[in-house]
């Protein structure tokens, strides 16, 4: 009898330090994480944005880290590569970059750093170091130094504005147009 009442007491006594080791994880937070780390991060990014049955665009980004405050804004440190498609699925221009960030409360892509604009059907690749891409109105502009080069052309400029599947353009200060012959 005395032994069980021993144990009773012994019980008793450890509930506290039992009861203690739940760990809060908004306090864990507070101690390991800093206001500027990403919240989510991807390795290996792939997205796929269809409608009606057919691709729009197709993201690829080694790595992707999500931040939701102030606003939630995706950055690819690694670099970044965009598909755009038409209406029936058909591959019409590639995006690539050294660096780039999605704001989705917005619907904008800036791409930076070594920005190329690549038109396959017309052998058109535009050179950049700032790109932006607002998804409501399917448009790419900038306002930085430009030059778009094809098989027979070079031209360049300062800023444009563009369709996404670089069929059109127009910029907004051209500065000069070399026409290359074979």
């Amino acid at each position: 009898m005395r032994a069980n009442r021993t144990l009773a007491y012994l019980c008793l006594a450890c509930l506290p330090v039992f009861g203690s080791c739940v760990n809060d994880l908004d306090e864990i937070k507070q101690i390991t994480f800093k206001s500027t780390d990403p919240e989510q991060k991807t390795e290996e990014l792939f997205v796929l944005q269809t409608e009606a049955g057919f691709p729009q665009f197709k993201l690829y980004a080694p790595l992707a880290e999500a931040y939701s405050k102030p606003e939630n804004i995706t950055k690819f440190r690694e670099g970044i590569k965009v598909d755009f498609f038409g209406a029936e699925g058909e591959l019409q221009s590639i995006l690539t970059g050294q660096y780039g960030e999605i704001n989705e409360t917005k619907g904008t892509m800036r791409v930076l750093d070594s920005v190329q604009l690549y038109n396959p059907a017309r052998q058109q690749t535009m050179y950049t170091e700032a790109l932006y891409w607002d998804q409501k109105d399917s448009l790419i502009f900038t306002d930085k130094m430009v030059m778009i080069k094809s098989p027979k052309e070079l031209i360049y400029g300062k800023g444009i504005r563009a369709k996404q599947d670089f069929s059109y353009y127009e910029f907004l200060e051209p500065q000069g147009r070399i026409s290359i012959n074979k």
